[in-house]
């Protein structure tokens, strides 16, 4: 993968090397990454590229950025070629020796960054760059294995040995093997809930594995589920809060993607997953505490509903927005502790889980 990377490097540094020789105007082109050039199809299950492409000539107004890119390439090929690898806060930096063509802030090198991703059709680890954050937690009825690179010998990790703390899901998840007779994947997207969980061994009551996404799922979060689910042939559920946070920047982007990564969804996405809940119908039956509705909330609820093609599919999606939007509130996982700390596990899971043909999609 990381070769045929170089290579797709290579062939559009040449294509531009080529335009100059011939006093033509280089050019980079890139799909648009965004909502409005994706389409989703249930039967693939993920947001997917439609056809429209952003064009970067070099202009005397264009040339920085022009320029910025082609640095940013020449860096990934490198780390490619020397099998490095570097943060995107670490190639931040980097740029920092490249002159006129330095990045003022790191939003304008990611952002540079994910150009070349998408205009390469590859994902940025296989560019050598690798994400700050760590790629979630899990415990429970699984043993992950992986391969000692000096001795080829296999480790294996019992994830239901960490007497305290959790498994930390490494940042590149491919060469990972597993063992599990777990009954359930439990996505959860905040870290107390996770902790709750863990500590009063949930995972070893219901038979299952608990992974924290810690906010919106990482990719290797997404990836590490997404195999583990397809190989396993285990059922995937969503565990967020109640706002159009918890649905969309989470549950959405782990279950189908998102527009702005279109052309790796289908690598890094769980098509199969279903939201357990917070659902605005447990917010009435359960009389859980609630929060309004911010005016940032409610337009972007009324967004999904008009222009997110994943919500404009699913008929139990748009009742449950209007549904959230007519109650102008929300409510956190941590709200079920009204009926007692340990509510959740007693009460509200087990409840939930004998009707699992209920989850939303």
């Amino acid at each position: 993968m990381k070769k045929k990377a170089a290579e797709q490097i290579t062939e559009v540094a040449e294509d531009v090397y080529s335009s100059i020789i011939k006093k033509k105007q280089p050019q980079l082109k890139m799909p648009l990454r965004s909502l409005n050039n994706v389409k989703y199809d249930q039967k693939d299950g993920f947001f997917e590229l439609l056809g429209k492409f952003k064009v970067r000539t070099l202009t005397a107004a264009t040339a920085k950025t022009f320029a910025q890119t082609l640095r940013m390439m020449a860096l990934s090929k490198q780390l490619i070629n020397q099998d490095d690898i570097a943060t995107k806060r670490e190639a931040y930096y980097v740029s920092k020796n490249w002159g006129e063509a330095r990045f003022s802030e790191q939003v304008d090198s990611d952002t540079v960054m994910d150009d070349i991703e998408a205009m390469v059709m590859t994902n940025r680890e296989q560019l050598g760059f690798i994400p700050e954050e760590k790629g979630g937690e899990l415990s429970g009825k699984l043993t992950v294995i992986e391969t000692d690179p000096e001795s080829k010998k296999e480790i294996k990790h019992d994830c239901t040995r960490f007497v305290s703390g959790a498994y930390s899901i490494p940042i590149s998840v491919e060469d990972l093997k597993f063992e599990t007779n777990a009954d359930f994947i439990l996505a959860i997207e905040t870290a107390g809930m996770f902790q709750r969980l863990v500590k009063h061994k949930y995972w070893k009551k219901s038979n299952c594995i608990l992974i924290s996404m810690g906010g919106v799922p990482t990719r290797a979060c997404r990836r590490f589920i997404r195999r583990l689910s397809d190989e396993k042939k285990i059922p995937v559920y969503a565990f967020v809060d109640n706002d159009p946070y918890g649905y969309f920047n989470i549950y959405r982007t782990l279950k189908v993607g998102s527009g702005n990564a279109a052309h790796i969804n289908q690598y890094f996405c769980v098509p199969t997953a279903k939201l357990l809940g917070v659902t605005s119908q447990d917010v009435i039956d359960y009389k859980l505490p609630t929060h309004p509705l911010k005016e940032i909330d409610i337009k972007r609820a009324k967004d999904a509903l008009k222009n997110d093609p994943f919500v404009r599919y699913h008929k139990e999606w748009q009742k449950e927005i209007k549904q959230m939007i007519s109650m102008k509130v929300r409510a956190e996982q941590q709200s079920l502790a009204k009926w007692g700390l340990n509510y959740v596990i007693d009460k509200y899971l087990p409840d939930k889980l004998k009707n699992t043909n209920k989850f939303l999609p």
